[in-house]
């Protein structure tokens, strides 16, 4: 069975980083186009970040310059970089994948919580 588990989230002042981590099973994160999203209270989940199965990167507007997404093929694990974070960072924050062939990502990790205050 697909399993996508994350964790990495917490809460840090205005200006700090943390590292969230989604270990993948049934699947190999390298084989795969992988993404994070992001919801806040009171907005739409957004697309933050994607990976692509040859390793090219995309990043929203909002995070550029202070996210950086990244894999572990060995771990079988996806990584969010957050740097600089902003109290506007604040939301949950989910990884998802993309199996071949699909259009969109119906695979979803059950979120982590970053609070930045």
């Amino acid at each position: 069975d697909v399993q996508l588990v994350e964790s990495g989230g917490g809460s840090v002042q205005a200006g700090g980083s943390l590292r969230l981590s989604c270990t993948a099973s049934g699947f190999s994160v390298g084989d795969v186009n992988m993404a994070y999203y992001r919801k806040a209270p009171g907005n739409e989940c957004a697309l933050i970040s994607t990976i692509s199965n040859d390793g090219r990167t995309t990043y929203g507007d909002s995070v550029k310059g202070r996210f950086t997404i990244s894999r572990d093929n060995a771990k079988n694990t996806l990584y969010l970089q957050l740097n600089s974070l902003r109290t506007e960072d604040t939301a949950m924050y989910y990884c998802a994948f993309q199996p071949s062939g699909w259009w969109y990502f119906p695979y979803w990790g059950q979120g982590t919580q970053v609070t930045v205050s």
